[in-house]
Order: C-alpha cells, then structure tokens, then sequence
C-alpha cells in the first residue's frame, strides 16, 4: 500500500542533480548520458514542488499532462498511480521526459524557476515511465466502436493520434515506410540521448491497445486515400509523414564525398548500425576532423555521434552566436562539455577536395549581426573580406528540413507554398475525410507538440465519427 506522507513544500531545497556518466567516459560509446532519477531522488524532488493552486506548469506541456497529480502520487510513494496520471494524458512518458524542451514549456512557467530552479518535471515523469514494466497496469479501451482510422507515420504525432483513438475502442491501423517503428524518434535521436529499446517499449505498449502497424508500407506509392477509403473500408485518415527532406547550403563542393546532410548520417548510425560496420553493412565515413553546420538539436546530435564514431575534433560552425542557437540549454551543454567546439559567426563559402577526392577542406565567412529576421533573431550579415580556412574530411549540415512528397502522393489536400498540409487547429484537412497534424503541417518542431497535434487530431477524428 502506498505510505501516507507528511509533506510541507520547502522552497529552499536545491534542485535534485541529474545522474550523468562522465563526460569523457561517455563520449567515447553510446552509453546514455543520464542514468535518471532513483526513487529516492525522484521523491526529494517532488517535495519541491509547492502544489499550486493554479499550476501553470500544466499550461506549458502541449498535451496537457496533469503534472501537479503525478507529481503528488510520487510524493506518497504511489507509483502505480503517478505512472496512470500521466498516461491519461500522455502515452508516452520515457520518451517525453528524455527529449522534450521543459525549460521552455512545463519547467519554464514552473513558479519555483521564477527566483530559483524549476521542478525537474522531465526527469520525474521519465523516472516515472520507465518503472511501466514494474508498476504498469493492463490498459483498458472502451468497447469497439466499429469505425477504422488509418495512420500514416509512426513518429510522434502518428503515434499519440494512434494510442488516443484505440483507448477510444477505434480499430486503428498505422503505416510506416521504414522496417519498424518510431520515426524520428528511431532514425533521428542518438541512442546516447534516447534509447531505441525505450522506443520499441512505447510501440509494444501500442500494440496492447489494439493498434496494428504495417511496416515497409510507403504512402502514394503502395496506395492512397482513396484505395483505403473504399477497398480498405477506412472512415478518417490521418497523415503524420513528418517533414524530413533535407535543406541544403547550396554552396560549392556540397556534393563531395564525406559532405553529408545530418538526417542521412543519423538514420545510416542511429537505425542501420553504421557504427559497427562491417558487421552490418552500412558504411559510414569516419573523420578525423568533422564539422557541423547548424545550431539546433539536430546538430547537437550530430556533432556528438561524430565523437562517438572516434572524430578527433569536432566544430559545430553556427552563423549566429551561441545565444542564438535554437538548441536546448542541456544538449548545448553536454556537446560542449564532451569537446564539442562552438564556431560562432561562421557560414560556409565552398568545400574543397583532397587528392583522394574526398572533402577535405572548408572555406567560411565571418558573419555580424544585424536587425532581427521573421524568426525574431537578429540578422547574420557577411563581413567583407574575412574568409578563413579549417580542415575537414567529414561535413554534416544541419540547417532544417522541408515536406516530404508523400503527403500531397498519398491524399487530396490543400498544400501551403512550403509544401505543407494546410490544417486547422483540430488537424482537418480541405479534405473531409482527412486529418494531419505534426510536422508536414507546421515544419520541424519537437516531439511534444507533434504529439500534442495527434491528440487534437484524434478528439476531432471521434466527434466526427461518432457525435461525441
């Protein structure tokens, strides 16, 4: 039985310290780099929390978690019950506690970040996901319904949207053109940040819900919406391809041997096992000198599997400063701290060869900067005659991505210029029969909004099915 605790909030306490492996250690393999929270760390935390009243960290999370409740179910000890809290609102808590941004959504409108350090909401509702094994409880679902949704895309958005309908007795099928499960979420973040057994334990927990995936299935090509609409007997689709098409520097040299762009060398290492080829038989370049275009999280991940692959040296080049770098605050960090160099002010001109033909040289520019662009940053400007040279045999760039085609392939729906589905709040398309949501309809975003969008887009889906 859980233990009555007697609790006072004590604003004073210091934030709990993560449990991290040693930088250097660390960096060599792609071991986590935090062990999480114990019990004991995930309750001395807990008791920071000061339970408000009106609790605006509920406010930042995009699904809604009610964290002051699991937050509380920690504090007596009933772990069982913290672990059903959140799942009532989010399906996916290891995955969550791992790689969301709290500190710009949950944890950044926390009351105790305003004068000093915010709960550590992520690392409990981790902890807290990751004892699913041990305290889980059999899910329950509503009695079928009799309507069947498909899914296309098993990354976060496709996924939340997956779980919601089948708890709501809906007879839900997901298509994913890769050989298993995740998206983004298996091809696109390091084992070291989260690891792929977490992402297969989330999608196992899916299929108990009664959701089916169909793998190796590629939409627009193996069919479309109107085949699964009237073969198939579907009654909604809904599409959640992500946006995973690499932009490029459009620069000379870009397409040199050992110049790759940052999705192709993390799906080649984090989902084919490039680094341990020949073993499996997908080659991956191993430089000695790596740089990395970029500043957000997709660098960071990149510029730390360099290291892990055996770089030498390793610069992430940014055109901005390190302020403005669009990164969370703690892979920054942990890049930095495993000897990630930080090459501020700093935009390619051309990538030049060695005699073997490959890469090995990188012309850039310094940059200033100047008024601020749409995004609110300020401006990089190039500053006249401050070309520079540093040597390189592996490039990777970083710099966002754009709509995959399988959207437009697979349904008949509106398309914004970018190439994105253009979706209301709810995730309906011009289409009737379709919804979407994720990143084909806002660009690349984080996995919790993703999520939140698959939600909205589920509730939506229900109501139009069934009137409720």
């Amino acid at each position: 039985m859980p233990q009555e605790v007697k609790y006072r909030p004590n604003i004073g306490a210091p934030r709990t310290a993560p449990n991290e492996e040693p930088a250097a250690e660390r960096a060599c393999d792609f071991r986590p780099v935090d062990t999480g929270f114990t019990k004991e760390d995930a309750i001395a935390e807990a008791n920071r929390c000061l339970d408000c009243k009106k609790p605006l960290c509920m406010e930042g999370c995009p699904v809604g978690v009610n964290i002051p409740g699991f937050i509380r179910k920690i504090r007596e000890e009933d772990w069982g019950g913290a672990l059903e809290t959140i799942k009532g609102d989010n399906l996916l808590p290891s995955v969550c506690g791992r790689v969301c941004p709290q500190e710009n959504q949950c944890e950044g409108k926390c009351i105790l970040g305003r004068k000093g350090e915010a709960v550590a909401i992520g690392q409990l509702e981790r902890m807290v996901g990751d004892m699913a094994s041990e305290v889980g409880r059999a899910p329950v679902c509503k009695p079928k319904c009799g309507k069947k949704v498909a899914i296309v895309g098993s990354g976060p958005s496709g996924i939340a949207c997956a779980g919601e309908l089948a708890r709501e007795g809906f007879d839900v099928t997901v298509f994913e053109a890769f050989f298993t499960g995740g998206g983004v979420l298996t091809y696109g973040i390091p084992e070291f940040r989260l690891p792929k057994k977490i992402v297969k334990r989330e999608i196992d927990g899916l299929e108990q819900l009664g959701v089916k995936f169909e793998y190796n299935s590629v939409a627009g090509r193996l069919f479309d919406a109107d085949e699964l609409f009237e073969e198939e007997g579907f009654d909604a689709l809904y599409l959640a391809v992500g946006a995973g098409l690499p932009r490029f520097l459009h620069v000379p040299g870009e397409n040199l041997p050992g110049v790759y762009c940052a999705n192709e060398y993390l799906t080649r290492t984090n989902l084919m096992h490039a680094y341990d080829f020949p073993v499996y038989d997908t080659p991956i370049r191993h430089g000695r000198d790596v740089v990395v275009f970029g500043g957000g999280n997709v660098a960071m991940d990149a510029a730390r599997t360099a290291l892990r692959l055996g770089a030498q040296s390793v610069t992430l080049a940014y055109r901005r400063t390190e302020a403005e770098m669009p990164a969370r605050l703690a892979e920054v960090h942990h890049a930095k701290e495993e000897g990630v160099k930080i090459l501020e002010l700093s935009s390619p001109l051309r990538f030049l060869p060695g005699p073997d033909g490959f890469v090995s040289t990188i012309e850039l520019e310094r940059m200033e900067l100047g008024e601020p662009d749409a995004s609110g940053r300020r401006r990089p400007i190039p500053v006249q005659n401050s070309e520079f040279a540093i040597p390189c045999d592996v490039a990777i760039t970083a710099i966002g991505t754009r709509a995959n085609p399988f959207a437009e392939l697979c349904a008949d729906v509106k398309l914004n210029r970018w190439g994105l589905i253009e979706a209301d709040e709810d995730g309906r398309t011009s289409n009737p029969k379709v919804w979407a949501g994720g990143d084909i309809v806002t660009g690349a975003a984080t996995v919790i909004l993703a999520m939140g969008a698959g939600k909205k887009a589920a509730a939506s889906i229900k109501k139009e099915l069934l009137g409720e």
